[in-house]
């Protein structure tokens, strides 16, 4: 590992490029992941979303700004020191509300309010008649570095085999997922593991607490290009990196297990960023492609504090996952998301959020301050 990494790559419109058929694809995307809404709908009689419908943890918490952070990290919303409130959900990925036994990889979405700068939102006019536009950034992770798939359209044939499953046989569900978990530990035993068998529902049944958690696609990063993530370092988190979690007989035993964690602990996360230093090893056009931390590491720039809380509960879900959407797409321009999986997604989330709030009743709305976030 070089002792000092190359500089960032500034940003240049040409290192983003069309997918042959892309609007296709993300027609047919919004096709698939409407097919999955009203499936879980249809049985539920609950509008929920199309993928990470599930919440295990709803907080609420601090994101603080590093000091002195090197000219090349101080962007966007890190470009000053400063405190923000921020909203987060622990989710896993299916779109219907499977038993903890069914083992997924896990995401989280954080949501920083009142952030200062454009809104891409406002760009787009949907903030257009709002008397006091929003002022979010979402950052929307998962428990992997890398995506499931290089281009839109590679993910959109993952999707649909994820929609034939939606709402069937969930028996049987758990059934294949404890053979998949048991085929994963023990490639992990010999060195290894398996994106696949991890999506499939081979996930070790682990605490969603202990995991660091990677936005996996880029975003514009100021004058830059960079991935996020978000890595536990308090000393009680931190410890529940790889630890079991009792889901025998325990629907939401993921659930129960973040309560019972912040029923006594503060829970502190640090943000970091991994900034492209070379378009060739680190596109932005294939997001299965791993961004080396020998080239580039993960930076710090921020923390993240959540003290004690109730960390879930229905007045917070109502609040959480029934009120609020989370998408890279609310945030400022400085941090646009880069590439064709997060051009088709943008579409996706909107008509998942539109979906949702049409069958809840929901005024949908980004909070403009601390006053607009839940109490548990």
């Amino acid at each position: 590992m070089s002792a000092i990494p190359r500089p960032p790559l500034p940003y240049d419109p040409r290192h983003e490029y069309e997918e042959e058929g892309e609007q296709d694809t993300k027609a047919q995307l919004l096709q698939t992941l409407h097919g999955i809404s009203a499936t879980t709908y249809k049985d539920s009689g609950h509008a929920t979303r199309s993928v990470h419908a599930k919440s295990h943890g709803l907080l609420r918490g601090q994101l603080q700004v590093l000091d002195g952070l090197a000219p090349e990290l101080a962007q966007g919303l890190f470009a000053r020191p400063g405190s923000y409130p921020v909203v987060m959900r622990i989710s896993t990925i299916p779109g219907d509300m499977l038993d903890d036994n069914v083992s997924v990889p896990r995401g989280i979405a954080v949501k920083v309010v009142g952030v200062p700068g454009t809104q891409l939102s406002t760009l787009d006019g949907e903030d257009s008649t709002a008397s006091a536009p929003a002022a979010t950034q979402d950052f929307v992770m998962v428990n992997g570095p890398v995506f499931q798939a290089p281009t839109a359209k590679k993910f959109l044939g993952s999707l649909k085999l994820l929609a034939s499953t939606t709402d069937k046989a969930p028996g049987l569900k758990k059934a294949l997922s404890t053979v998949l978990q048991g085929a994963e530990k023990a490639l992990e035993a010999v060195g290894g593991e398996s994106t696949l068998l991890k999506g499939m529902g081979g996930h070790p049944e682990t605490n969603v607490l202990g995991e660091t958690y990677f936005s996996q696609v880029p975003i514009l990063y100021g004058a830059y290009m960079a991935k996020v993530q978000l890595v536990p370092v308090s000393p009680e988190l931190a410890s529940l990196k790889d630890a079991p979690v009792d889901l025998d007989g325990k629907p939401n035993g993921l659930r129960e297990a973040v309560t019972a964690f912040f029923a006594s602990h503060t829970a502190i996360w640090e943000v970091r960023v991994q900034l492209c230093r070379d378009i060739d090893t680190m596109p932005l056009e294939d997001a299965s492609v791993e961004w080396k931390q020998e080239d580039s590491p993960f930076l710090p720039v921020a923390r993240i504090t959540a003290p004690p809380q109730a960390g879930w509960s229905e007045a917070l879900s109502r609040a959480i996952d029934d009120g609020m959407s989370f998408t890279p797409w609310h945030g400022v321009l400085e941090h646009r998301p880069l590439g064709s999986i997060m051009r088709v997604r943008k579409a996706a989330y909107a008509m998942s959020s539109r979906f949702r709030f049409e069958r809840t009743g929901v005024e949908a709305r980004e909070p403009r301050g601390v006053e607009d976030l839940p109490i548990a």
